[in-house]
């Protein structure tokens, strides 16, 4: 019999080894390669976004810097909605920041506007959502109870604008019922839930008949003094919070005339706020000033929420081409969002950079359910 060669054997070992090694080394550059290919590109430019958005955070206020107030509200529920979807615990810490340090400038996120309330409030169920940390809720709560007191008979009900009591408009009641209808979706205790359910469908039967969503199933800014729809502008904050508002309505009664609307108003803001290329725009555009750069993510960000509820094509798409048309002009290493979401896109700050992740966060949420 003949013998091994033991120089042999350890050589044909050695070829083993290295095969192994090499097979492990592609296999992982492989998996690696499938990986990084299977990576959502909405993913990434939230992602990229939200970076940008940040640098304009203030540490020591908890609000950001180049914008105002409600827009602060709006930049947390944009950075609420986009850890939600990552998902993320990273940016808890701001959470908890501008939960302790923003009430400097209003304590208990309490002014003379009960619009601004409102974005304070949906900004903490958001943040409840993802952390289940009781403060927050009872920020939300707290902040709804003083909203409360902005409803009055005149007009046949409704909350005012202000404290001022001289408007009632569109955005305050529809964040009204969104706050009111959200509530009753979070909040465990069976009557505080039936409580904020009777609020939330007092609201809609009141705004249903109030005149401000017009013939063309837009909503116009508000009333005039004599109660009458103002015929002013329709804006698509407007459009957008009420079916939010309407969304959340059906999760609590699960009432379907609700969605109905919701879905004519969404029609409809589709078919009137847009480009031939169905890009939203704002009337005011290009120069809308430091509160309408806000309102079209509102739109988005609401109109995600309603398609959560009752998924449309039509909305995803819309959702889709929006965010394209915005990642189109933007541009390595700052990433900035500007007002205009067709091209030329303008200057950006943190009120134009959050309401354009907002559609950035929707694209990446529908997107994964749209392949």
């Amino acid at each position: 019999m003949q013998r091994s060669n033991p120089t042999q054997k350890v050589t044909q070992f050695c070829c083993l080894v290295c095969c192994l090694i090499l097979i492990g080394v592609l296999g992982s550059v492989s998996v690696h390669a499938q990986a990084v290919s299977s990576i959502n590109p909405y993913d990434q430019h939230a992602g990229l976004a939200i970076q940008t958005l940040q640098t304009w955070y203030g540490l020591d206020t908890g609000l950001y810097k180049t914008t105002g107030w409600w827009n602060s509200a709006n930049a947390i529920t944009a950075v609420a909605d986009y850890a939600r979807i990552a998902p993320s615990r990273d940016y808890d810490f701001v959470f908890s920041n501008t939960l302790a340090l923003a009430q400097k400038a209003a304590p208990g996120f309490i002014n003379r506007y009960y619009d601004d309330e409102g974005w304070w409030a949906l900004a903490w169920i958001d943040v409840y959502g993802i952390t289940h940390d009781p403060r927050y809720l009872q920020a939300a709560k707290f902040i709804f109870s003083d909203m409360t007191y902005g409803w009055d008979s005149t007009c046949s009900g409704g909350i005012w604008w202000s404290k001022d009591r001289k408007y009632k408009n569109a955005i305050a009641n529809e964040l009204f019922l969104s706050v009111a209808a959200e509530l009753a979706s979070v909040t465990s205790d069976a009557a505080e839930r039936a409580a904020y359910l009777t609020w939330a469908t007092r609201e809609w039967d009141w705004f249903s008949h109030s005149g401000m969503i017009n013939e063309s199933h837009l909503v116009n800014d508000g009333l005039t003094s004599e109660c009458k729809n103002n015929q002013q502008t329709t804006w698509t904050y407007n459009q957008g919070v009420i079916l939010g508002g309407l969304a959340a309505l059906h999760q609590a009664n699960h009432d379907p005339s609700a969605l109905t609307e919701a879905k004519a108003i969404a029609a409809a803001a589709i078919a009137h706020l847009t480009d031939a290329q169905g890009i939203l725009h704002e009337s005011c555009e290009p120069k809308c000033g430091a509160d309408g750069t806000q309102f079209k993510g509102i739109f988005i960000r609401n109109l995600r929420a309603l398609n959560e509820v009752a998924p449309q094509p039509g909305y995803t798409n819309f959702i889709l081409a929006n965010a394209d048309s915005i990642w189109s002009q933007t541009h390595p290493p700052d990433y900035h969002l500007g007002e205009v979401w067709a091209s030329p896109n303008g200057a950006a700050d943190a009120s134009t950079q959050s309401s354009a992740l907002d559609a950035l966060v929707a694209a990446a949420q529908v997107s994964k359910t749209h392949r």
